[in-house]
C-alpha cells in the first residue's frame, strides 16, 4: 500500500469515527448489529443467513453515513430553509427508513422461525 492509499484509508477511518462520535443513529445501528450477531450466534444461523445478516448490517451502516454526508453537504451549501435542501435531506432520511423496514423484514424471516422453534 503506497502513501496515497494509506492517507485515503486514514480519511475513511476518520469518517467512520465522525459517524460514531456525532451520529446517535449510527451508534444505535452498531449496537443493534451487535445484538443481531449475538442472537445469530446463539441460534446457530446458517452460512447463507450469516451472509444476508452481514450484507444487511454493512448496507445499513453505509446508508447511515451517506445520509450524514448528504445532510452535511446541504448544510454547507445553505443555512436557509429551501425546498430543494429539504427534499435532499428528507430523501436521504427516507432512504434510511426504507432500509430499516427492509432490514426488519430480513431479520424477521431469518430469526422468527428459529425463535418460534426455540420457545
Amino acid at each position: 500500500m503506497n502513501r496515497r492509499h494509506t492517507i485515503s484509508f486514514m480519511h475513511a477511518l476518520e469518517g467512520i469515527g465522525y459517524a460514531i462520535r456525532t451520529q446517535p443513529n449510527f451508534v444505535i445501528h452498531l449496537l443493534i448489529s451487535l445484538v443481531v450477531i449475538a442472537v445469530g450466534w446463539w441460534l446457530q444461523i446458517t452460512g447463507a443467513e450469516w451472509l444476508l445478516v452481514a450484507v444487511v448490517i454493512a448496507f445499513g451502516l453505509v446508508i447511515e453515513m451517506l445520509n450524514t454526508s448528504i445532510e452535511a453537504v446541504v448544510d454547507l451549501v445553505t443555512d436557509e430553509i429551501k425546498p430543494l435542501a429539504k427534499i435532499a435531506k428528507d430523501c436521504a432520511s427516507g432512504a434510511m427508513l426504507v432500509y430499516a423496514l427492509g432490514a426488519s423484514v430480513v431479520g424477521l424471516l431469518i430469526f422468527l422461525p428459529k425463535l418460534w422453534l426455540f420457545f
